[in-house]
């Protein structure tokens, strides 16, 4: 993971795989780019020392605990318990968690907002990179993808 900061890491590793989508696009290093891009996708989506997408509702293992009120509060009640240690009851699909600390490290727990809280910004880029690698592919334009880390 091309990390940054500990607060929502996957984010900026999302935004540098934009960057570096888009830096191909204009024929900058256009196949180590896409490459890195990949290798950044790839690690959120599940290639990383935990085999989990970092992104709910994405493969067959990925963050039950997302802190976010909406996702974590049952539907059928006013009351809200976020200290609850169960699964969220609404699946946010989509949403990607903040992510690991420098050392790869990631415990699942909702309590832990500097790495399970969701937000837009965390998503941007990521779908973004996505988007730009999809065009690529679309085009026949894109390298192999890097070998599996994990």
């Amino acid at each position: 993971l091309a990390y940054r900061d500990q607060w929502g890491a996957n984010r900026y590793a999302g935004n540098a795989a934009f960057i570096a989508v888009m830096a191909a696009k204009e024929g900058i290093q256009p196949d180590a780019f896409k490459k890195f891009a990949m290798s950044q996708v790839n690690y959120i989506l599940g290639d990383n020392n935990k085999h989990m997408s970092y992104m709910v509702g994405f493969g067959n293992s990925y963050p039950q605990h997302a802190h976010h009120r909406g996702s974590s509060c049952p539907t059928t009640t006013t009351q809200c318990d976020i200290n609850n240690g169960g699964p969220n009851p609404n699946l946010l699909k989509g949403a990607l968690v903040g992510g690991p600390d420098n050392g790869d490290n990631y415990q699942d727990v909702r309590t832990d907002y500097v790495k399970n809280e969701v937000a837009c910004d965390y998503n941007a880029g990521f779908q973004g990179a996505l988007a730009g690698l999809v065009d690529a592919a679309a085009n026949n334009d894109l390298p192999a993808a890097p070998a599996a880390k994990c």
